[in-house]
């Protein structure tokens, strides 16, 4: 095969757009993976858009990587044709920067992001760099570890370095694309898992999900709900609502985190809390390849699924208005 077609976005704010390319060759220290499904997420819209910083178009966008590695450069021997992989948001690190050498490879200095700084998923192959790949355990269909890349990635990773333990009180703040996926990690960890929301429509789905509890943020006041149960060691915030993380605040433990992992623009922050209480409000990166990777194997030994929605890439335009929309149910997943 010697052309392949993708999705790309030639003009800031422009269509997303069904194209034809050669397939690109490998170049030193990377691989080529034959993309067998992509996630679309909400960050696709800095490609699209063209809000990313020194962005140029065309880009293919996508960084839900889900295929199997079909060419590898002569110097990369830890990966073999045939693996099946994932490629996230992180799109690979140096290892020569000063953040690198001290392990710090999310803030590596080169700055590569899949489907922004080169094109991502959104396309029938994709060339990545070795340090961007992780490999994908065969309990995972290729539709299912997709969203696990960013969505799934982002919160697990959160959630285990966010200071919990098993049977501690670890609150969700928000059931969508992220939050349904926070919920099901936070009761496969074993803690105390509480589910927050507007509306009571969401409580069977939260309960369903694995959470012990929900509270129904319209309804009742969270922080005093919180605060019946001992506190909350961690608020996870999946929601973009700057509001809502205000809000929830005073349900906080003694010690207790607000871990942001939800981009609202803006939020309130009571020192006054964060003083008297050793309270800390704090955000999180998702993670690099091995985050993923661990993300990937969790997922499948435990039985965390993401709900998705499914279509062609020849759809690819609709899928992401549908994403943007808010009316998926919750990622939506191209398939090649």
């Amino acid at each position: 095969m010697t052309a392949m077609r993708v999705a790309q976005v030639s003009r800031p704010g422009g269509p997303i757009e069904i194209v034809e390319r050669p397939v690109p060759e490998v170049r030193p220290g990377t691989v080529r993976v034959r993309v067998e499904a992509c996630g679309i997420c909400h960050s696709d819209s800095l490609t699209k858009e063209g809000q990313f910083p020194g962005l140029t178009l065309p880009r293919v966008p996508g960084h839900e990587v889900a295929g199997v590695i079909d060419a590898v450069a002569p110097d990369v021997p830890q990966w073999k044709v045939g693996q099946r992989v994932g490629v996230g948001w992180n799109g690979g690190y140096c290892g020569r920067c000063d953040p690198c050498r001290r392990g710090q490879f999310f803030a590596c200095v080169t700055g590569q992001v899949t489907g922004i700084t080169y094109d991502g998923g959104y396309a029938e192959y994709l060339i990545a760099p070795a340090s961007a790949v992780a490999a994908m355990p065969d309990g995972l269909s290729f539709v299912d570890a997709a969203p696990l890349m960013c969505a799934g990635l982002t919160t697990f990773n959160a959630l285990r370095n966010g200071g919990a333990r098993p049977g501690d009180v670890v609150a969700v703040l928000g059931i969508g694309g992220l939050g349904h996926l926070a919920i099901q990690y936070a009761a496969k960890m074993g803690f105390h898992t509480v589910a927050i929301a507007r509306g009571a429509d969401k409580e069977p789905l939260a309960h369903q999900l694995g959470a012990a509890a929900y509270l129904d943020s319209r309804a009742v006041d969270v922080a005093a709900e919180l605060q019946k149960l001992g506190g909350a060691t961690l608020i996870l915030a999946t929601a973009t609502s700057g509001d809502a993380m205000s809000a929830v605040q005073g349900g906080l433990a003694l010690e207790g985190t607000l871990l942001i992992v939800g981009a609202a623009p803006t939020m309130v922050v009571s020192p006054i809390s964060l003083l008297f209480g050793n309270r800390s409000v704090k955000g999180w990166y998702s993670g690099t390849s091995i985050d993923s990777q661990d993300t990937l194997l969790f997922s499948a030994r435990q039985g965390v699924r993401s709900m998705n929605e499914t279509l062609p890439l020849a759809e690819a335009a609709r899928g992401y208005e549908r994403m943007m929309s808010g009316d998926a149910r919750f990622r939506v997943v191209l398939t090649m």
